[in-house]
């Protein structure tokens, strides 16, 4: 009888979250608990009434814990198990979805609408990913490794540590991003668009950015050492400790370096005293610069 009413009890208590996998397992164990207190308390002389009293006082506010557990196993059921690897879906809606650590490797996405999603740690490796849409995707983690974002949208998107690493960029089009030690090294950058864009600690290294207009823009922590920079435009640019070094001290490659250096347009940047002294010895034209 009183294994009927402990069970009544947890029905009560179960209830609201019925059908969830993780709370019915935790049911189960409760009640195999509260059966096994419920014995000990009468072997120790107790009656009924006052075990089973004794039996639930034990357990604490097991409501609160059972919502936690209902909470946090619908989050998880919420979330996409994804492995698309390998896979032909040009076109795709993943619109808003969650895939933390999803596998779209070597596949298939052009033109697919990733905007709003939780990609946090997911990797497109050698992927076509060309006119797809990522406006206001997280991608932090993510990794891009010689993938093609021809066309791609990336406004308002979250980009922490994400790795661009060797991939086609050309037309792609960041607005009103900030990129947070993402890495964009060894990748064609001359046809990419940036516009109100705020690096800090971004990897530029051995990419090419020939000709790019980034002006009005900010770096902090930046490193563009050794990337092809010939004609850029840094005009009314902000920078603080930004790195523009060449691998080799007095080579042909770092003539040709030193030679790009001094086309570069920094009229009305502001800048660090370290990036100008930076900037100064490798004769960068600096005169309508503003040192702070």
């Amino acid at each position: 009888m009183m294994n009927d009413k402990l069970n009544q009890y947890l029905n009560g208590v179960f209830a609201p979250y019925d059908g969830v996998k993780s709370v019915a397992e935790l049911r189960a164990d409760l009640l195999s608990d509260l059966q096994e207190r419920f014995r000990e308390l009468k072997a120790e002389g107790k009656d009924d009434e006052t075990a089973f009293q004794m039996t639930i006082d034990s357990i604490g506010d097991i409501e609160q814990t059972v919502q936690e557990v209902a909470n946090l196993s619908r989050s998880l059921e919420r979330q996409v198990l994804t492995n698309f690897s390998a896979s032909n879906l040009p076109e795709s809606d993943f619109a808003g979805v969650t895939a933390h650590k999803g596998k779209f490797e070597a596949s298939a996405l052009r033109g697919s609408d990733f905007s709003g999603a939780d990609l946090t740690g997911s990797s497109f490796k050698a992927s076509d990913v060309r006119e797809a849409n990522f406006d206001g995707t997280n991608l932090t983690d993510c990794n891009f490794y010689a993938s093609d974002l021809e066309s791609a949208s990336f406004n308002k998107t979250i980009l922490v540590r994400t790795e661009f690493n060797a991939s086609g960029l050309a037309r792609a089009k960041f607005r009103d991003v900030k990129l947070i030690d993402a890495k964009l090294t060894m990748t064609d950058l001359r046809e990419t668009i940036f516009e109100n864009c705020a690096f800090s600690g971004v990897d530029f290294k051995y990419t090419d950015l020939r000709g790019q207009c980034l002006d009005g823009q900010t770096f902090i922590g930046v490193k563009f050492d050794n990337a092809a920079l010939n004609e850029v435009s840094f005009k009314g640019a902000t920078f603080k400790n930004v790195s523009f070094l060449a691998a080799f001290t007095w080579t042909s490659w770092s003539k040709k370096y030193y030679r790009a250096i001094k086309t570069i347009s920094f009229e009305g940047a502001t800048m660090d005293k370290l990036t100008y002294a930076t900037l100064k010895g490798l004769e960068a034209d600096l005169s309508k610069v503003t040192v702070v």
